[in-house]
C-alpha cells in the first residue's frame, strides 16, 4: 500500500488506505471497412468511440495515466501507419480523446464534409486505424511520468517489425530478460517491466521476420517470449503490419475477456466493460483462458491458441473483492457472498444482540459486501422470529405478535462523503486531521454507550487511515463498541503480479505478528529468519520457499486480529475496538473461480513470488524502504 496518498488529484478518505492496483486494457480490431461503419452507424469514428467507452468503463483501473495506439492497414509505403498518444493528465482518457477530437475539428474547418468520406478520414486522422490499443495505468513501478504510460512502441523501418504493447501485469525477472537479449535498459524506463518485455519480444519478432520475410508468425514469437516471463500478465499488442494479439499468463492471475462478432474483435480487462460498451449478453463475452493467445492477422483471420501449458488456476481474488466493477453479475454475487459468510462471526462478536447493534459500511466499495452481511443478519433474525412465535403456542396477543414481526436489522448511513480535500494538505499531522472530515458523521444515529457499531470494509492493509482518522471519527458517536469487519482475510504478504503492495512493513498483519513476537520475548526469531533469507540469497535460492510463512505460524489468526485491533486503536481512545477478518475458507467459498490468495496465504503461483516476499523481508530487516523487486 502506497503511503503517498497525495498522489491522486483529490484526497479521499477510505476505511483502509487506497490500494494502488490493476491497470486496464482495451483492444479493438475492426473487421469491416470504415465505409461500413459510416453506413451502419452514421459515423466513421465508430471504432474510436467504442475505444473511448471501453476505456472509460474501466477508468477505476488506472488513475496515473492512459494511452492509445492505432495501426492502419494497407497503408502505401512512405506514409505513417502506427500512431501513439499518451497522457498523465488528471483526466487522462478525456485528455487523449480531446486531442484526437481537436485534430478532427481542425480538418473540418478546411473540409466541412470530410466525415462523409471514410477514405479521406483514414488518410488524414492519425488515430483512425483498424487496430486500436488502449491502456489505463495505475503505476506499480517507475515514476508517475508520461514516459511510463502504455503503450510502449519499438520502431523499425520495416512495418512488420514495429511493435506496440500494453498490459495489466508485473514481471519480476526483468533483469534476466534484459540479459537474455543483451541490452542495457533505457535510463528513462529502466524500472518498467514493460520495457523489458517489449525489448525481449521485439528481438524475437525481428528474428522471426528476418527468417520469414512477409510471413512473420506472431504465435512463434509468443511461444518464445511467454515461457521466459515470471509474473501475472494480461497483455495486448499490435505489429506494424496490423497483426493484433492478446495473451494471458498460465495461471490466469490477471483477468482477460474478449468478444467477437462479424464487425469487431474486442478484448478488455473486465467483462462488464465489454458488455456495456457493445450491449451484449454475459455469455457472449468469453474469458481468455490461462496460457491462451488471441490473434487477429492482417486479413482479419482469428486464431485462439494455447501457447503456455495451463497451470493451476490462480486468478486474483482481489479482483472480486475490490478491483473489478461490481456491475458484473458474477462479481456482484461473489461480493454478496463475502459479506454473507462473515455474518456468523459478526453475530458472535455482538453476542447475537441485534437490538442494540447498528450496521453500516465505509467506503462505498464495501457496499455490496455490506448487503451480503445484512442478508446474513436478516436470515438469523427471521429464524429467531419463527422460533419465538412457534414457542408461544396460543399464548400471544396482537400487540405481542406485531412487535415481534416488526423487528428489523438496524441500518444507518453512518458516514457521508462531504468534501474533497486537495493535495496541498501534505503534513501528516494535518492530513490525518483533515481526512476525518472527508466523511461527515450522521449524528443521532447511535445511542451513546448502548449501541455497538459494526462497519464493514473491503480490506485492511496498513491500518493507518483507520487509526489516525476513521476510528476517531466513529468515536464521535460514542458507541458502546466499534467492530471493524474486513471482507478480505488478513493481508500478510507482498504482491508482485500487478498490485502495489511490495513492502513488508506496510502490512498491519505483519506488524502485529512482530509485536506479538516482542511481547513473547522472541524477537531473535526475526534474526533467524533474516539469516535464512540471506543464506538463500547467497545461494541464489530465494525463489525456492517463502520464509516469512514461519513467522505467522507462531500465532493464530485470532491472536493477530486482536493485536491489529490494538494497533489501530488511537492512544487514549476509551471505546473498545474489535477487528473481524474473512477466513480463507469462506473467501474460496465466495469466489470459487478466483483462488489466487497469495496476499493472505503466501502461496505464490510462480517462483518469483517467493523471491519477492523474501527480498521484502530482507529489506525490512535492513531498514530499506524499497520495493521487493
Amino acid at each position: 500500500m502506497s503511503a503517498n496518498i497525495t498522489r491522486s488529484a483529490n484526497f479521499v478518505a477510505l476505511m483502509s488506505d487506497p490500494i494502488k492496483h490493476e491497470c486496464g486494457l482495451a483492444f479493438i480490431r475492426l473487421r469491416k471497412s470504415f465505409s461500413y461503419y459510416q453506413q451502419q452507424y452514421g459515423t466513421v469514428l465508430w471504432g474510436l468511440n467504442k475505444l473511448y467507452l471501453l476505456m472509460e468503463k474501466q477508468h477505476n483501473r488506472g488513475q496515473d495515466g492512459a494511452g492509445v495506439a492505432a495501426v492502419k492497414l494497407n497503408v502505401e509505403p512512405g506514409y505513417p501507419f502506427m500512431h501513439r498518444l499518451r497522457s498523465n493528465a488528471p483526466q487522462a482518457i478525456a485528455d487523449i480523446f480531446q486531442q484526437i477530437g481537436k485534430e478532427i475539428d481542425e480538418l473540418e474547418k478546411y473540409h466541412p464534409n470530410i466525415k462523409s468520406h471514410p477514405g479521406l478520414m483514414k488518410g488524414h486522422v492519425a488515430f483512425l486505424g483498424e487496430v486500436l490499443l488502449g491502456h489505463l495505468r495505475y503505476g506499480t513501478q517507475g515514476k508517475n511520468k508520461v514516459e511510463y504510460c502504455h503503450p510502449f512502441i519499438n520502431r523499425d523501418t520495416i512495418p512488420a517489425r514495429n511493435l506496440a504493447l500494453a498490459g495489466n501485469f508485473n514481471i519480476v525477472n526483468s533483469e534476466e530478460l534484459y540479459a537474455l537479449v543483451g541490452k542495457e535498459p533505457n535510463p528513462t524506463t529502466r524500472f518498467s517491466d514493460l520495457a523489458a518485455m517489449i525489448d525481449l519480444m521485439h528481438t524475437f519478432l525481428c528474428n522471426e521476420d528476418e527468417a520469414s520475410p512477409h510471413q512473420m508468425d506472431i504465435i512463434k514469437v509468443l511461444k518464445k517470449t511467454l515461457p521466459l516471463l515470471d509474473g501475472g500478465f494480461h497483455v495486448g499488442g499490435v505489429t506494424g503490419d496490423g497483426t493484433g494479439f492478446v495473451f494471458r499468463d498460465a495461471h490466469g492471475i490477471r483477468p482477460s475477456y474478449y468478444y467477437i462478432n462479424d464487425e469487431v474483435v474486442v478484448a478488455a480487462s473486465e467483462r462488464a466493460a465489454i458488455r456495456t460498451t457493445f450491449n451484449v449478453g454475459e455469455n457472449e463475452v468469453k474469458e481468455l483462458l490461462p496460457g491462451q493467445v488471441l490473434v487477429v492477422n492482417p486479413v482479419g483471420e482469428i486464431v485462439i491458441e494455447q501457447v503456455l501449458e495451463p497451470k493451476e488456476r490462480k486468478a486474483c481474488s482481489f479482483e472480486r473483492i475490490y478491483f473489478s466493477r461490481g456491475s458484473d453479475e458474477k462479481i456482484y454475487r461473489e461480493r454478496i457472498a463475502l459479506g454473507y459468510n462473515l455474518s456468523e462471526q459478526v453475530l458472535n462478536a455482538i453476542d447475537h444482540d441485534l437490538k442494540n447493534t447498528i450496521f453500516s459500511f465505509i467506503p462505498n466499495t464495501a457496499e455490496t459486501a455490506f448487503y451480503g452481511m445484512l442478508k446474513g443478519m436478516e436470515d438469523y433474525l427471521n429464524r429467531i422470529k419463527a422460533e419465538r412465535i412457534l414457542s408461544w403456542g396460543k399464548d400471544y396477543d396482537d400487540e405481542k405478535l406485531k412487535e415481534m414481526i416488526s423487528r428489523r436489522i438496524r441500518v444507518e448511513k453512518i458516514a457521508i462523503k462531504d468534501v474533497k480535500m486537495r493535495t496541498f494538505i501534505t503534513e501528516d499531522v494535518n492530513r490525518n486531521e483533515m481526512v476525518q472530515h472527508v466523511y461527515d458523521i450522521t449524528y443521532g444515529t447511535v445511542r451513546a454507550g448502548v449501541d455497538t457499531l459494526v462497519v464493514i470494509d473491503d480490506s485492511i492493509v496498513r491500518g493507518t487511515t483507520l487509526k489516525e482518522s476513521i476510528i476517531r471519527m466513529l468515536g464521535r458517536l460514542k458507541p458502546k463498541k466499534i467492530i471493524v469487519v474486513s471482507s478480505s482475510p488478513q493481508i500478510r504478504y507482498p504482491d508482485c503480479y500487478g498490485i502495489d503492495m511490495s513492502k513488508m512493513g506496510d502490512f498491519i498483519a505483519f506488524n502485529a505478528a512482530v509485536e506479538l513476537l516482542k511481547e513473547h520475548g522472541e524477537e531473535k526469531f526475526l534474526t533467524e529468519l533474516f539469516d535464512k533469507c540471506k543464506e538463500l540469497r547467497r545461494s541464489n535460492l530465494l525463489h525456492t520457499e517463502n520464509v516469512v510463512k514461519q513467522l505467522y505460524k507462531k500465532f493464530t489468526s485470532d491472536e493477530i486480529s486482536k493485536k491489529i485491533a490494538q494497533l489501530i486503536t488511537p492512544a487514549g481512545f476509551d471505546i473498545p475496538v474489535q477487528v473481524i477478518f474473512q477466513s480463507i475458507e469462506d473467501l474460496h467459498k465466495s469466489c470459487p473461480n478466483n483462488l489466487g490468495d497469495w496476499y493472505f496465504t503466501g502461496n505464490y503461483p510462480t517462483p518469483g513470488g517467493n523471491k519477492v516476499v523474501n527480498m521484502a523481508f530482507i529489506n525490512y530487516m535492513e531498514g530499506k524502504n524499497v520495493r521487493g523487486y
